[in-house]
């Protein structure tokens, strides 16, 4: 999936959680778009990748792409991080929820992920895609209007 997938993926999920959660919307919002491009510090060209390529480039070095910053390995030691440093949970929690929506999505593709990292074992969801078709546009367009649905009841003040 592309970043802005990621992105509205992080947005619709976190405003979704929002709606079951005693977190502050914003909050979680903020951490849902940060966690929704996490994952991908693996790779040199995403969003987060060109912001810290120093970073980007070790991990990639190290993994490869799709591996270990998309395992559920990665997902319980950042948790771990947050839970060490005293992370605002309203925030900590809002970039899981992120950073599980872009695993779901890139589970979307024909790719799949490493969830199980160390093993070698691809997981992908029975309904793929490739990045970048039409099907992904689709996606992004019903997670817009998930985003809409969810945050049009938090942020509306009647």
């Amino acid at each position: 999936m592309t970043g802005k997938t990621h992105i509205t993926g992080g947005i619709a999920a976190s405003l979704a959680f929002a709606q079951i959660s005693p977190y502050e919307p914003a909050i979680l919002l903020i951490g849902g778009v940060a966690g929704a491009l996490i994952p991908d510090i693996c790779h040199g060209s995403s969003t987060i990748g060109r912001a810290l390529p120093f970073l980007s480039k070790i991990i990639s070095a190290l993994f490869g792409h799709r591996t270990f910053t998309h395992s559920l390995v990665f997902l319980f030691l950042t948790m771990a991080l947050f839970e060490a440093v005293g992370l605002n949970e309203a925030l900590a929690t809002g970039i899981i929820v992120g950073m599980v929506s872009h695993l779901l999505l890139d589970m979307a593709t024909k790719r799949g992920i490493k969830l199980l990292f160390p093993l070698r074992m691809t997981v992908r969801l029975p309904l793929t895609t490739s990045t970048g078709s039409f099907t992904e546009y689709v996606v992004f367009a019903a997670l817009s209007l998930l985003s809409v649905y969810f945050g049009y009841s938090l942020f509306t003040f009647s």
